[in-house]
């Protein structure tokens, strides 16, 4: 669908009544414009870069399915299509160009899986996740999403700030 091309943050993208095709049709553009045909990515002055190969997928196609479907089977790491997931994906640029800054919290947090740095909206309760590469200066991008039911209930993200978030932005 091109009218997704021109929507802004915090307008959905169109996508709930396509059929899987012209859906991934109408997300591949948004993300290619975003993403993949955009070479000056960075936030906090460091370049960020797709996570490399999963499962034998390239890593640009990897980060697409990060950013448009959830885990469904932690065992195997299925992933599936998720339609609030993906009705944000233009959000994600908006959010690492610093396009907002009202009910922002932007952090970092030693992790036992490793360090991440979170971008995350309060208001529209949306959470990017960045993982800190410190050899290279650089961040991958791991995923983003809307935190819903018991994630948004417990509000996990806003606990990590206040008890776990490092002095520093890595």
């Amino acid at each position: 669908m091109p009218l997704n091309l021109i929507k802004k943050y915090n307008q959905l993208l169109d996508i709930a009544g396509l059929s899987p095709v012209q859906r991934d049709k109408s997300l591949r553009g948004v993300f290619n414009r975003d993403n993949q045909d955009n070479l000056r990515f960075f936030f906090n002055g460091k370049p960020i870069f797709p996570t490399p190969k999963e499962n034998g997928q390239e890593a640009m196609e990897s980060l697409f399915t990060h950013l448009t479907c959830r885990e469904a089977d932690k065992d195997t790491h299925h992933r599936e299509f998720e339609l609030s997931r993906s009705q944000r994906l233009h959000w994600i640029r908006f959010h690492i160009d610093g396009g907002r800054h009202d009910g922002m919290y932007v952090f970092s947090v030693a992790e036992p899986k490793g360090d991440r740095t979170y971008i995350y909206d309060e208001n529209e309760h949306y959470l990017i996740v960045l993982e800190p590469l410190r050899k290279v200066k650089a961040y991958y991008l791991l995923t983003a999403y809307p935190l819903e039911g018991k994630d948004l209930a417990k509000n996990k993200i806003i606990g990590k700030y206040n008890r776990r978030r490092l002095p520093y932005l890595l």
